[in-house]
């Protein structure tokens, strides 16, 4: 693994004063590459963390199982809180064009991108998918040429709402304060677009942090759109379980996953 930053200088909507523990090191993506000269698809993870951390089982954990299974991977550390929106989607729109731009240098399909998010991340990697080409910053650098926008979308236990009954209350005020018509905007299920490419979700019923109804919500705004979607709702399992080891049914997640990614073209 390697770290780069995203950006030398001139970081969009950098503020000193927000330069705290959770936002060290940030923006900047951390890189995991198969050995050996065969072209792969590659996976953009965004771990969780409300919108104020970064989960770090969802990240590095992650991304070994990926490179283990022959998929090159890349770890977003976003900045978070007190950042608010669009910092976090420039710096997710900033990874996804490096890796495209620097496809063939990582040994990279350009056509064969993910993006997977853990509950705020997946609701960061999806706005990425709804708005790759929205609320952007002032483009730098031939980088900034390429699209933003990922070819497939994996999310695991996702804020889907951050407007309604069932949003995650700190993560909608982490993003977007108290603006209302804000956290409209950044809530997936009423804001997809029909060139989205293909979606899988999973969620638990027994998640008592992030209610299952946000991925129930998205995949039928989703099939309203025809977008295709698999949906896997796990009885079992508290939110934020990563890869839910020893947790009986949800823990097959990832190896479904796994089968879904060759089944859309993007298998090994």
């Amino acid at each position: 693994m390697y770290r780069i930053s995203l950006w030398d200088s001139d970081i969009p909507h950098f503020n000193e004063e927000f330069t705290n523990e959770n936002n060290a090191n940030c923006p900047s993506l951390d890189c995991y590459i198969c050995e050996g000269d065969q072209i792969r698809p590659a996976i953009l993870i965004i771990p969780g963390g409300g919108y104020d951390h970064r989960a770090e089982h969802e990240g590095g954990t992650i991304a070994n199982e990926f490179v283990g299974n022959g998929y090159n991977a890349f770890v977003l550390n976003y900045r978070v809180a007190p950042y608010k929106h669009p910092v976090m989607l420039n710096d997710a729109q900033r990874a996804m064009r490096y890796i495209r731009y620097n496809a063939q240098k990582l040994r990279i399909d350009p056509y064969k991108i993910a993006a997977l998010g853990f509950s705020a991340g997946g609701n960061l990697a999806g706005l990425l998918a709804e708005y790759h080409d929205k609320f952007d910053y002032e483009h730098r650098d031939d980088q900034d040429t390429v699209s933003a926008k990922p070819d497939a979308l994996i999310l695991c236990y996702t804020v889907s709402s951050n407007y309604d009954a069932y949003r995650h209350i700190k993560t909608a005020e982490n993003i977007a304060g108290d603006d209302d018509d804000l956290k409209r905007s950044l809530s997936l299920n009423l804001n997809v677009r029909k060139d989205m490419g293909p979606v899988f979700m999973w969620h638990t019923f027994e998640d008592a942090s992030v209610n299952c109804i946000n991925s129930l919500r998205l995949a039928t705004a989703l099939k309203e759109n025809d977008i295709p979607v698999e949906l896997h709702l796990f009885p079992h399992g508290r939110h934020g379980l990563g890869l839910a080891t020893g947790v009986y049914g949800t823990d097959q997640w990832f190896w479904l996953m796994l089968k879904w990614l060759k089944g859309v073209g993007f298998g090994i």
